[in-house]
């Protein structure tokens, strides 16, 4: 059964099998869920690998998937480095590798972790075709993800969820929405032409700009919010709001492709910010 498209033989097998793992969207949910876990004051390394490896399974489920939709199915993508063969065995990889961790966390933890953490998978598999072509779907599915993977993170290792870790998961939720619907301009004549519904079409440019906008507002208030009302989440974690804030304000200029490449890393800079705070405590 050939795996690449292009080659042949074991290094171009792992070559197109590696090709699906794409660093930008892979990092923060692994990041996220050791975050949790961190946040959480009760880290156990075994159970935050599990869960960090059962989100990589989850995503890397989501690339195969897309990537095997957008070509073999739906004829979207100029090329595509796995067969259609490679993309099923792909899948049954992931699906399998997610399995076994979930399995260990609810041996481990429980069977509430496993639950939890179930859904993200659900998320990769049904991204394409099934959640892709409408304006939630496409816009909520990778954010929601990332809630989850906090969520799943902190539960798996005090197996409760409190308010400082249900109130950060909708922060990432309101801000990763708001960096979505801004990434999705950038294929508006495509999706249009598709019947894609988008935010960005069914809104239009300028609407879909202000209500990402108004979510990152939302999402920075809520941030500030936790560090002053909440116990568990330090003061300096507001300075992660500064930090964003500044991001999202240069960004806001630029075109859509320039928008999405500054606030995915002023993401990243957030749950730096976010992380020093929780770790080092430093006003506390």
């Amino acid at each position: 059964m050939a795996v690449a498209r292009h080659e042949t033989g074991p290094l171009a097998t792992v070559s197109a099998l590696a090709s699906q793992v794409h660093p930008v969207f892979m990092l923060p949910p692994l990041a996220t869920s050791l975050f949790g876990g961190l946040l959480s004051g009760g880290f156990w390394p075994p159970v935050a690998a599990l869960h960090a490896s059962a989100m990589f399974f989850a995503v890397y489920t989501a690339h195969v998937k897309d990537g095997y939709v957008d070509f073999h199915v739906r004829g979207e993508d100029d090329d595509h480095p796995l067969t259609g063969s490679g993309c099923r065995m792909a899948l049954v990889g992931a699906g399998v590798g997610f399995a076994l961790c979930t399995a260990a966390i609810w041996l481990l933890v429980g069977p509430g972790a496993a639950l939890l953490t179930l859904p993200t998978w659900v998320i990769g598999y049904t991204h394409a075709p099934q959640l892709d072509m409408n304006p939630i779907g496409a816009t909520m599915g990778y954010p929601t993800g990332i809630a989850l993977s906090l969520l799943g993170g902190y539960y798996a290792q005090v197996t409760t969820l409190t308010p400082r870790a249900v109130g950060l998961a909708a922060v990432f939720l309101l801000l990763l929405t708001g960096i979505k619907i801004i990434d999705d301009e950038q294929d508006y004549d495509y999706d249009r032409s598709i019947q894609k519904r988008t935010v960005a079409v069914v809104l239009g440019h300028q609407d879909a700009r202000r209500l990402a906008l108004g979510l990152f507002g939302a999402g920075l208030l809520g941030i500030v919010g936790l560090s002053v009302a909440l116990p568990g989440v330090p003061p300096s974690a507001a300075a992660a709001a500064v930090v964003f804030g500044t991001v999202a304000a240069i960004a806001q200029r630029g075109d859509p492709e320039t928008a999405t490449m500054l606030l995915i890393r002023g993401s990243y800079l957030l749950l730096a910010v976010l992380v020093t705070a929780v770790w080092f405590r430093p006003l506390s």
